[in-house]
């Protein structure tokens, strides 16, 4: 889906998945029902992406490293997922939007839970902060694709990951 949901043929997608038109619909009922499907996957893939690398460690400077360097890696990876996630022309779908705030909620929420243990912040000001750390991962990732590659990834995940910790490093510990 290269060109986006309504650019997309399901005659594209058979012939680009290997697979007869016929086939396709057995297992998906409409462009609509494959698209979700191939969401769901993606978001699934990257919320364990994202959780994994949270919990990699304890050390949180690493943790913002680890983090940054997970969600970088996913769009190098497989950048026509990130399209397809984060760049959809089916956004305002609530079936579409639903998931994707699903997804930003998951992240977030996990992200906040560390820092409202390690500060002690409140609940909601410890999630506003996972929302901007998450946000932050997310846009310039998203910047870094529309490079084609001029900037390293390593290089372009290490400034994000420095600026996030040098921030979030700030606030007061717990003694």
């Amino acid at each position: 889906m290269a060109n986006g949901y309504h650019g997309a043929a399901m005659d594209e997608i058979a012939e680009t998945a290997h697979v007869s038109k016929p086939v396709l619909y057995q297992h998906f009922p409409s462009k609509r029902e494959l698209y979700l499907a191939l969401l769901d996957s993606h978001l699934a893939s990257l919320t364990d992406l994202m959780l994994g690398a949270l919990s990699s460690t304890t050390d949180n400077d690493e943790r913002v490293q680890a983090v940054m360097r997970a969600y970088y890696r996913f769009i190098a990876s497989d950048d026509q997922a990130h399209r397809l996630v984060f760049e959809s022309d089916l956004i305002n779908d609530p079936d579409v939007s639903s998931r994707l705030e699903l997804f930003n909620k998951t992240f977030a929420d996990a992200v906040a839970r560390v820092i409202a243990e390690d500060t002690k912040l409140p609940h909601l000001e410890a999630q506003l902060l996972g929302r901007g750390l998450a946000g932050m991962a997310q846009v310039s990732a998203r910047y870094w694709l529309e490079t084609d590659g001029d900037l390293d990834l390593d290089v372009a995940s290490d400034l994000i990951y420095r600026l996030a910790w040098r921030g979030i490093s700030r606030f007061p510990k717990e003694s």
